[in-house]
């Protein structure tokens, strides 16, 4: 089959048209690589094997555009290039891996430099979102545990101070209840978590109580009257977590 003629579409891109009038684009890669603007014409099996390694260098270079957002793993640039053949995948991932592109000691550590410094994060989710990722227990836990747990603390103090001073609804309870199932499922180790919450005074707010016992009364005094008002009340208050007569 002649080549009839070539036309450069992009920077790295070539149009190629057939002698049938077929237009196949193929990366300058490929043109160097089988001299394909010294030849005037290709064989049908060298044209399959031109097309073939051309979604080669396509899907390298689609991994590469992915990867200059930023870092990507192993994991996450396979299956950005799910609708790639498997060989021209494992291609792709030998030569980013050769040419540094994928790193995993270099991806966990700004990984988890970013999730320490900007997030009130802590070191189990940073070590199950990482697990997610495709990275293994000790490669993430060779750096995750160098972090001084002064770091963890300072974090879970900063959270809670926070959730404290912003609470006007909760009993000191059912706060320090929640305090502590978020600061759980935020990754923290429970026995950081305890430290730093019984350094708190969880004990009701006088405003708080007020404005709940007036909002039961409220509620209540459609339905009851006198020893049996107080009493649903109480009972109300108890459920909520205050603990005050």
């Amino acid at each position: 089959m002649k080549i009839k003629s070539y036309k450069k579409k992009k920077t790295n891109i070539y149009e190629i048209t057939l002698s049938n009038n077929e237009k196949i684009s193929l990366y300058d890669d490929v043109i160097l690589k089988y001299e394909l603007l010294l030849k005037k014409e290709i064989t049908d099996s060298d044209l399959k094997e031109v097309i073939n390694y051309n979604s080669f260098i396509e899907s390298y270079n689609v991994a590469l555009k992915y990867i200059n957002i930023k870092l990507r793993t192993e994991k996450e640039i396979r299956k950005k290039l799910a609708n790639y053949e498997k060989q021209a995948i494992d291609y792709t991932i030998d030569r980013l891996v050769k040419e540094g592109y994928i790193n995993n000691e270099l991806y966990i550590k700004s990984y988890i430099n970013d999730e320490v410094n900007l997030k009130i994060i802590g070191p189990n989710k940073i070590l199950f979102d990482l697990k997610k990722l495709g990275f293994k227990d000790d490669e993430i836990l060779n750096y995750l545990n160098a972090f001084d747990n002064e770091i963890w603390l300072n974090k879970i103090n900063k959270y809670a101070l926070k959730k404290v001073n912003s609470n006007h609804s909760l009993s000191g309870l059912i706060l320090k209840q929640k305090l502590m199932q978020d600061l759980q499922n935020k990754g923290f180790y429970k026995e950081h978590i305890n430290i730093i919450l019984n350094e708190f005074n969880f004990n009701d707010d006088q405003d708080i109580y007020e404005k709940e016992y007036q909002k039961q009364k409220k509620k209540l005094s459609r339905k009851y009257s006198g020893e049996e008002l107080e009493y649903r009340i109480k009972i109300n208050l108890l459920k909520k977590g205050f603990k005050r007569e």
